[in-house]
């Protein structure tokens, strides 16, 4: 595949015919490279059974061709015609009320309906034999954003089917589920799988065993309705690239599984979301949710929708300030991005999305956010070749896992905790250091990480517990937190062991009791160093003995005072540590400062608040982005011997400002 770097999305069919050259010229203005196309386009393209209408994305794909412009194309499977919901309505999905869901938006469809599938099986096969030998087509994106709309979706007789006999591959007999769901609680007992419903809206409760499974089964079938259609693609375009546009922290499907038969990983972001805060409250889950994508195959990857202009739908978000846009997009570079794609090339005047604005605004005509992003593209083409498959080095890893996700959406045990935040919380920790890490599945090996973090470990098995030991064991140094070794994969609590069960042995601890702050906090000292300010356990608190462990900050209120709240314990050639809560900010921060200092963890330069450093290293140079997210002017500290890879590079980084060294970095 060919360097491309840049793109956009774009709809010709939003557009007159006469615009299409006009805006092929002002992309090739841009710097622009690729396009994505068509992937909402299903009843432009086949508005009657086996009728089939290329010839308008032909053209349209020839005259981007012509101005340097090559095409992803997206299968339309998220938004099937009028025609063929008429036609078979049991398509559209039904919901945990058992509602079934109506036309006039996108996502309205049961991903394992076997009408569906036939429906996809003609035309995507249509499509593909169609492009297969066009000449300015490079690759194809499946559907878009598997997994968007569908969080309470599907629960038709369809699904419910499809659920049971994935239980019946998993469980084998209906007594061996039984025993693992433990339905004898209730009277929840089933004499065969045909009698387990889809778990729609009950009386009162949800079998947490069964509702695990459920979210499992979801994950697997977003996971084999992409392969569907990935088969179908390859057997006829073998020279084209699969990819699929993933969506950060997005829940529904595992993306470590979606990752894995993609050529590579797309991902959308939007940091300026009208669904979300302002930017400047969250720029570490913005670059967390990056390293994640990266951590999916451990590659680096595309983004297929990058932020251009103002977001929205019925509500708007904030406009991004001069300077805002290309920091963004530099952003995810910096974090593994080979190829930027912006979303959208002008903002469309109907529809859903009339204020999702794009490059240009409703008229049409290049204004700043056009200049702006040229600009930028310019400045960065000349050094996007040397960056391309490059990823940062990480010598920090943090394990995350959808399954235990999954389980404290189900239980969340305090109303205010949240899986992810947790994790992101640590990560924190690390961004503001400018510490490279990777996400890691705990699927994967651990070794090549001096520190890892394991948070949340709530669901635990005998081959996850061995491959923590080995690692301890052999050097690593190892984070665990509140609620770790509760329950076993089938989410049912664990009674061989005190808590954290079989990994109490690696901690030198043991946990006999815990309370839930609800409406409270918890003081906590730190009193390794002697460090007596107050700072505050939040949501949990484990309440620890030693069993060889000892204590690096104790709880110093409630009736648990004076116990343990994070312990320290040497197992083998590793280190154990053990937080038992929460950590506030400052608590955070001096924990951080302690395990990366035990670990070994080699440090890039401290900067002032809103200043990020990261790296892509390539087998002869790294390259350093110092990143200014600030909305004003700083001064920062850097080694004289790095080299500027653009002049006029000084200590004072400006609004919004991305600065690019060349150095040899050890980490």
């Amino acid at each position: 595949m060919e360097n491309l770097f840049f793109g956009v999305d774009y709809y010709p069919e939003h557009w007159p015919r006469e615009r299409w050259e006009t805006d092929a010229a002002l992309m090739e203005e841009m710097g622009l490279s690729v396009v994505r196309l068509a992937e909402f386009s299903w009843a432009k393209m086949e508005p009657n059974l086996g009728e089939f209408h290329f010839e308008w994305l032909q053209e349209a794909i020839e005259i981007l061709g012509k101005h340097g412009i090559k095409t992803v194309l997206g299968t339309p499977t998220a938004a099937p015609p009028a025609w063929i919901m008429e036609e078979t309505p049991e398509i559209y999905p039904v919901d945990s009320n058992g509602i079934r869901r109506g036309f006039g938006g996108r996502h309205h469809d049961c991903q394992s309906n076997k009408t569906y599938r036939s429906h996809i099986k003609r035309f995507v096969t249509a499509m593909a034999t169609t492009f297969k030998d066009n000449p300015y087509v490079i690759g194809w994106q499946i559907d878009n954003e598997l997994g968007n709309s569908h969080h309470d979706l599907c629960m038709c007789d369809s699904c419910k089917s499809a659920f049971q006999d994935w239980l019946k591959e998993k469980y084998g007999s209906i007594g061996v589920l039984n025993k693992e769901w433990g339905t004898y609680f209730w009277s929840q007992d089933y004499a065969s799988f045909e009698q387990i419903p889809a778990p729609r809206r009950t009386v009162t409760g949800s079998n947490p065993s069964a509702m695990l499974d459920w979210k499992r089964f979801c994950s697997d079938l977003i996971v084999e309705f992409q392969q569907y259609q990935i088969d179908i693609i390859r057997d006829i375009c073998k020279s084209h690239f699969i990819t699929h546009n993933f969506m950060g922290f997005a829940d529904k499907v595992n993306y470590f599984d979606l990752a894995k038969n993609l050529d590579f990983i797309s991902h959308d972001q939007y940091p300026g979301g009208f669904f979300t805060t302002p930017p400047h409250e969250k720029n570490e889950v913005l670059s967390a949710a990056l390293d994640l994508m990266r951590g999916t195959k451990n590659q680096s990857f595309w983004i297929m929708e990058q932020q251009s202009g103002i977001t929205g739908w019925e509500t708007m978000g904030r406009t991004p300030e001069p300077g805002q846009l290309a920091l963004w997009a530099q952003h995810t570079i910096a974090h593994g991005a080979d190829t930027i794609v912006f979303f959208r090339f002008r903002t469309c005047t109907v529809g859903t999305e009339q204020y999702w604005h794009g490059i240009l605004p409703h008229s049409g005509k290049p204004g700043r956010r056009f200049r702006e992003l040229k600009d930028m593209i310019a400045k960065l083409k000349p050094i996007m070749p040397e960056l391309k498959g490059t990823m940062p080095k990480a010598e920090t890893g943090i394990v995350y896992s959808y399954d235990q996700n999954y389980a404290f959406q189900i239980q969340p045990h305090h109303p205010e905790l949240n899986y992810v935040e947790q994790v992101v919380k640590y990560y924190k920790g690390f961004y503001e250091r400018n510490i490279p890490v990777d996400f890691v599945s705990d699927k994967e090996e651990f070794h090549k990480y001096k520190l890892l973090v394991a948070p949340l470990q709530y669901l635990m098995n005998p081959e996850l517990e061995k491959k923590y030991d080995e690692y301890v064991a052999q050097g690593g140094h190892l984070v665990l937190t509140m609620r770790t070794g509760v329950k076993n994969d089938n989410n049912v609590c664990m009674s061989e062991m005190e808590l954290p069960g079989r990994l109490g042995t690696i901690a030198g601890i043991e946990i006999n009791d815990y309370d839930c702050l609800v409406g409270c906090n918890t003081e906590v000292l730190w009193i390794k160093s002697n460090k007596l300010e107050p700072m505050k356990a939040e949501k949990w608190c484990d309440i620890i003995e030693l069993k060889g462990a000892s204590v690096l900050a104790e709880y110093s209120s409630q009736f648990y005072k004076g116990s343990p709240a994070i312990t320290e314990y040497s197992y083998g050639k590793g280190k154990v540590y053990y937080v038992g809560h929460e950590p506030d900010h400052r608590l955070m921060q001096i924990f951080n400062e302690y395990i990366t200092g035990n670990a070994g963890i080699n440090l890039l330069p401290t900067t002032p608040d809103g200043v990020e450093i990261t790296l892509r290293s390539a087998e002869a140079i790294d390259y350093v982005f110092v990143m200014n997210h600030n909305n004003f002017s700083v001064k920062v500290n850097l080694p004289k011997e790095w080299e500027a890879v653009f002049t006029g590079q000084n200590s004072e980084l400006k609004p919004f400002q991305v600065d690019i060294y060349k150095a040899k970095i050890t980490v």
